[in-house]
Formats: structure tokens, sequence, C-alpha cells
């Protein structure tokens, strides 16, 4: 009986919005080579040179999640929280439709252990970090929740670091 459905009524609703059942599992299908290639040789560059690169990835490829997730990242750690936000809203929200594509239907867990999966939960988690630097502490909470509840072995570390205050910027060792 292990998975057996239940109903979405007997699914507590989080403040995040969503009903994430233990159990269901959605797994996001792979990028597309050349946009993995290309990034990979965006992030190659490092900062601050790799900005136009990063852009040109996204340019290129405006359904690659982990393109937005890195974009916003570079620009957040170049001291722009607000184009960082923008960046990761972009990715967490064409994530959602992927996985809403792929099955997910608003209720089961995206784990970062299926590699696939990270580009949509690297957004998420910078839309959180995101959002503390601009002192939006509702949105701060609900993606924190939502990563957590997403991911119940916590792959990406929100629940082993310490929360953000509004306002608080943080460095790229804490970002995935």
């Amino acid at each position: 009986m292990a998975d057996v459905p239940r109903p979405l009524g007997a699914v507590p609703v989080a403040a995040h919005g969503h009903q994430i059942a233990a159990g269901r599992r959605t797994v996001l299908p792979a990028e597309s080579q050349e946009a993995e290639r290309e990034l990979e040789q965006a992030l190659a560059a490092g900062p601050p040179g790799n900005l136009p690169a990063l852009k040109a990835v996204c340019a290129q490829h405006p359904d690659f999640l982990d393109g937005w997730a890195r974009l916003g990242q570079a620009v957040y750690l170049a001291g722009d929280p607000v184009l960082g936000y923008a960046c990761a809203r972009a990715g967490y929200h064409r994530g959602l439709d992927r996985l809403r594509r792929n099955g997910w239907g608003g209720s089961g867990e995206v784990r970062w252990e299926d590699e696939t999966n990270r580009g949509f939960l690297r957004s998420l988690h910078l839309l959180m970090v995101c959002a503390a630097a601009l002192g939006e502490a509702g949105e701060r909470e609900r993606c924190r929740s939502f990563l957590l509840d997403l991911d119940p072995l916590d792959g990406i570390g929100v629940g082993r670091s310490p929360e953000l205050a509004d306002g608080q910027l943080v460095t790229s060792d804490r970002l995935p």
C-alpha cells in the first residue's frame, strides 16, 4: 500500500499553496545537451565575465531552468538581488509549468537527488534568498517551506542552514 494515492482532499494545503503527498515523486526530463554544454562553458568563465555568456544561454534556451537559476545567482552575487529575484522567478514559474506537464499536479515530491530537478529547486532556493535580501518575509518563508516539503530528504540543505533574516545577504557558499 506504499504508493496508493490519497485523495487530494486528504492532503493538507501548506502555506505555499500546494499539497505535497509523500510517496508521489516527479522527476523532470533532461535538458538539451547543447544547453547543458553552453551553461558549463559560461560557468567555467567565472564571474564577472560570465554574465554575458549566462544571459546568452537564457536567450538561446529560454526554457532551460538551470540557466535562469545560474544567471540569477550570478547577478545576485554581483550585488543585484532585484534582478536575481526576477531570474529566479522566471526559472521557478517555468519549472512549475514543466513539472505540471510531467505529471506533478501540485501534490508530489520533487527531490534534489534527481539531477534533472535541480534547475527548478535551485531557482526556488534563489527566490527564497532574494526574497530575504529584499525583506519579503512571507515569500521567503513560503519558499523555504516549499523546498522542505518538496524534498523531505532536504538535499539542498535548507533545513540544515539557519533561517534567513529580512535584509540578509548570503555568500556563494550558501548557494547550491
